[in-house]
């Protein structure tokens, strides 16, 4: 209630005041120009009377001037450069004549005028000592105060606070429906395609399933969604964090991003133990779907499996080795056409590679 008060006061004595943003940089120039009236007028005039008002005005001089050069560059046209520079000089003085003319006529001694501003300026000056802020900055700190009124007014309105969470929660919940249903139709959707995508991912009788678990209003709606995984038939759907393995995550992983690649804008996917416990032509499903994830975005893919790295449009080998110092380091490697061959022919067959799986690499490159 205090602080209502308080606020109430120092509203109404701003309001009184009525300061107006930018106003006392106004009026303190309006007050320099009109307690050195006197002086302005004095100095204007003086000028107008030099450049157009004495008895050898300077602009008649010049216009003089600039008439008998006119005839001379008649005779000579390298004198035309000169008049060139003079005439938009005459031009200049005669805007300016005209300009003081019309300043002397505006700016006159007005006393009256002088002392209301003066007033006002002591009033402002006073005003903003009393709220500690400079006079420029009192049109601010009065919105701030009826701002803050305004909250406290609100507050004590129980009855209009109830009748705005009412419309706000029709609001809530109109949005919440729908986001409810356009994710149930999702879920199903995700929940099939994926399932499917896992059977050809050596998961046979896996099912993926998109939960929608009800729970309190939230700002993500009237859901929280999980995913959940069932690795094998007649295997009831558990959380997928808690009973995929790396190899089943990362397989996991491709078919849900293969199926929503067009619906996602993330640039760079990694995945790592994607061929973990798997190989023949479940390896080579594998590839073809990295190779289309890759035709909309850069993918990364750690794997030991030559039908995998096949598909890849870049080739790295990652080795170890040891300095002079005897220290063991890793090293990363750019393939080029030939020692791709070599290297994908060496991870068909072995350390010993002969021109059998040469041939069948350069077949896998080839595919």
């Amino acid at each position: 209630l205090l602080e209502r008060e308080r606020l109430e006061w120092q509203v109404g004595e701003l309001d009184k005041l009525a300061v107006k943003p930018g106003e006392w940089a106004e009026i303190t120039n309006e007050h320099s120009r009109l307690s050195h009236a006197a002086s302005l007028i004095e100095g204007a005039q003086e000028a107008l009377n030099v450049l157009s008002e004495a008895e050898q005005p300077i602009l008649s001089q010049l216009s003089s001037l600039n008439q008998k050069l006119s005839r001379l560059a008649g005779v000579d046209a390298a004198l035309q450069a000169v008049l060139d520079c003079m005439e938009p000089a005459r031009i200049q003085l005669q805007e300016a004549v005209y300009a003081l003319n019309t300043y002397v006529d505006k700016v006159e001694l007005d006393p009256d005028r002088l002392a209301q501003v003066d007033a006002r300026m002591d009033a402002i000056h006073s005003t903003a000592r009393k709220f500690r802020v400079t006079p420029e900055e009192l049109p601010e700190e009065h919105a701030t105060l009826k701002t803050r009124l305004q909250q406290l007014a609100d507050a004590s309105d129980v009855e209009g606070l109830r009748k705005q969470e009412d419309k706000a929660k029709v609001v809530y919940m109109a949005a919440a429906q729908k986001l409810s249903a356009t994710r149930a139709q999702a879920a199903q959707r995700l929940s099939s395609q994926v399932s499917e995508a896992m059977q050809e991912l050596s998961m046979s009788g896996g099912r993926f399933v998109v939960a929608l678990n009800p729970c309190e209003p939230a700002v993500y709606g009237c859901e929280q969604v999980e995913f959940l995984v069932a690795g094998h038939a007649g295997v009831v759907p558990r959380p997928l964090a808690k009973v995929a393995s790396g190899g089943e995550l990362a397989r996991i992983s491709l078919a849900i991003s293969v199926i929503t690649a067009n619906a996602t804008t993330v640039p760079t996917l990694i995945f790592d133990e994607v061929d973990t416990g798997i190989g023949g032509g479940v390896a080579e499903v594998v590839g073809r779907l990295l190779k289309r994830l890759g035709q909309s975005r850069q993918v990364l893919c750690v794997t030991h499996l030559p039908q995998v790295a096949s598909q890849a449009n870049q080739h790295f080998q990652v080795a170890k080795g040891t300095t002079d110092g005897g220290k063991t380091v890793s090293r990363i490697d750019v393939l080029d056409n030939k020692a791709r061959v070599e290297e994908v022919a060496r991870m068909l067959g072995g350390i010993e590679i002969t021109e059998t799986t040469r041939k069948h690499a350069r077949e896998l490159l080839a595919s």
